[in-house]
């Protein structure tokens, strides 16, 4: 993994851009607002996806591996922290004096000049910036934004807009959403993940503080989450906004019903706003009151704004359906924490009905897995009734020696209720031969566990004849 020096100097212009890793979902939305704003776009990825491909058609050049040839004439490099310091392109632009800028610093160069909504947080991140975004479209406010997936409705992850207001999705795992210019902040959790970076979770703490506290307008923050309960008082801001179901949040959801997409309504100012989301889920109904205090907070009138979060239909890797074979619904979700987790397997147990959840679950890194595989497995064992475990998405880290997804498996109470299967097709081929007519299957991690999702349909087809 490269550490990028986040203290350079940005270029004042950048002409031609070389993306490595342009195929993924945050940095294929910042190659795409390069493009619109008339940069010359080159990347690089291992295999080509749909974000390759729509980048492709908007007028970059991909290519599909690394190579330093690849780098061309570009002025500037784009890279991620999950890149590998030997990656021949990265090498030849340190080689050749060619800058080289973390995507965080290339979204800083994207919003110049702009009013920053940041949405951070540990998890829900891409929904609730999601819901901004859909909000303040459908409002006809016609914002700027860079989502970490593709939001529906939208069918995008990044758009140029006219407005000055430019949401995005701040990343707090390697510090990077401490760069940016932001005048409204939306904090809608706090925990003990990316210590790895951190090395501690009190300065994972110090970081939100000082996310929040440099935030020039406006700091909304949960009055819910334990962890950023924790750091409330610690906030200098002179504006800060809660938001949750705890008395005295300022934005207040009560009467919430998951039976379905979930409803509630929000209390602000001693007036009632009911709200009914088009996905399942009570963390929906949390964030959407963050979302509701940015937008009411913004100007937008209260009830306009909770009429415009209605239209929020989802996210890709979001809880997102693939297929139903022999009356067995495959879904995707990109849940990589044990609360991500207990928070889409408690949304899909309020529309499954009769049916059963079989999670598939792929480990994410070996730190974290390492970390809480005790709390990964107390969390699936809880809230799925069946779960096969595949092996570790090692993403940025060395493997560590012992540590693959049977750590996770090994800690079940009841091993009946779990499978440790490295090999995707005996996973695919085992979830398909426990599955039966009503049951959800869901595959769970941040890596690569939804391109399994193929096998799983076609294992199912070849069970039901």
């Amino acid at each position: 993994m490269i550490k990028p020096d986040l203290t350079m100097p940005l270029p004042e212009t950048i002409s031609r851009a070389h993306f490595v890793g342009i195929g993924g979902s945050g940095m294929s939305g910042i190659a795409q607002l390069f493009l619109k704003a008339g940069v010359r776009v080159s990347g690089s990825d291992r295999v080509d996806n749909g974000y390759t491909k729509a980048l492709r058609e908007l007028g970059a050049e991909i290519h599909i591996g690394h190579d330093a040839a690849n780098v061309g004439e570009a002025d500037t490099l784009v890279v991620t922290g999950a890149l590998w310091q030997d990656n021949p392109e990265y090498q030849y632009a340190l080689a050749h004096g060619i800058p080289v800028l973390h995507r965080s610093q290339a979204l800083v160069w994207l919003t110049r000049d702009h009013r920053v909504v940041a949405v951070a947080g540990a998890h829900g991140k891409s929904g609730t910036t999601g819901m901004v975004a859909t909000a303040l479209v459908e409002l006809g406010l016609d914002p700027n934004f860079v989502n970490g997936a593709v939001i529906e409705g939208l069918e995008t992850n990044a758009r140029q807009g006219a407005s000055e207001l430019f949401v995005i999705e701040a990343d707090e795992s390697d510090g990077s959403f401490l760069l940016y210019d932001t005048a409204v902040a939306l904090i809608l959790n706090i925990d003990d993940d990316h210590l790895d970076h951190y090395g501690s979770y009190s300065a994972v703490e110090d970081a939100f503080v000082t996310f929040a506290n440099r935030a020039s307008e406006l700091v909304v923050i949960s009055a819910d989450d334990e962890g950023a309960r924790a750091v409330t008082p610690r906030l200098s801001h002179r504006k800060v906004v809660t938001f949750g179901e705890s008395e005295g949040a300022d934005a207040r959801v009560t009467a919430v019903t998951t039976d379905g997409p979930v409803a509630f309504t929000i209390v602000w100012n001693g007036d009632e706003f009911p709200v009914t989301l088009k996905v399942p889920g009570r963390h929906h109904a949390h964030n959407a009151a963050g979302a509701f205090a940015v937008l009411a907070s913004l100007g937008v009138a209260p009830a306009a704004a909770a009429t415009a979060l209605q239209s929020y239909g989802g996210t890709h890797r979001r809880f997102e359906l693939h297929g139903t074979i022999g009356g067995v619904s495959v879904f995707d979700d990109y849940a990589h924490h044990p609360a991500e987790v207990r928070a889409v397997l408690q949304a899909a147990r309020t529309v499954v009905g009769d049916g059963r959840i079989i999670a598939v679950h792929q480990p994410h890194t070996y730190s974290r897995t390492q970390r809480l595989a005790q709390e990964f497995a107390a969390t699936l064992e809880q809230y799925a009734d069946e779960t096969v475990v595949l092996d570790v998405f090692g993403a940025r880290e060395d493997p560590v020696p012992g540590v693959t997804g049977a750590l996770v498996a090994d800690r079940f109470d009841d091993p009946s209720k779990v499978a440790f299967i490295a090999d995707w097709q005996e996973a695919a081929d085992h979830t398909a031969t426990i599955a039966r007519d009503g049951d959800f299957v869901i595959t769970l991690g941040c890596g690569d566990v939804n391109r399994i999702v193929p096998q799983l349909l076609e294992s199912l087809r070849r069970v039901n004849g």
